[in-house]
């Protein structure tokens, strides 16, 4: 469990560090983005038959990034914006 966390972390973090510009997200944020952003990934990587969702592999954590890229951009266009 907190080996997802941390993994999620990470993915969260490579994710804002990918995304241009400043993302107005707490770490809490990033974190969930990331976990998110991790199942998702995950999933994608397990239908095509890359492993399974809970394991660590290359094409899983790629597609975890991207994911977690895309949560961001979707976060960042549906959270208010602050002054």
């Amino acid at each position: 469990m907190v080996g997802f966390l941390v993994a999620g972390l990470i993915i969260g973090a490579l994710a804002r560090l990918i995304k241009p510009g400043k993302q107005n997200l707490g770490i809490l944020a990033t974190l969930l983005l990331g976990i998110v952003g991790s199942l998702i990934g995950g999933t994608i990587a397990w239908l095509i038959n890359s492993g399974s969702i809970w394991e660590l592999n290359v094409l899983g954590f790629i597609l975890a990034v991207v994911a977690a890229v895309l949560l961001i951009g979707t976060a960042e266009a549906v959270a208010p914006k602050r002054k």
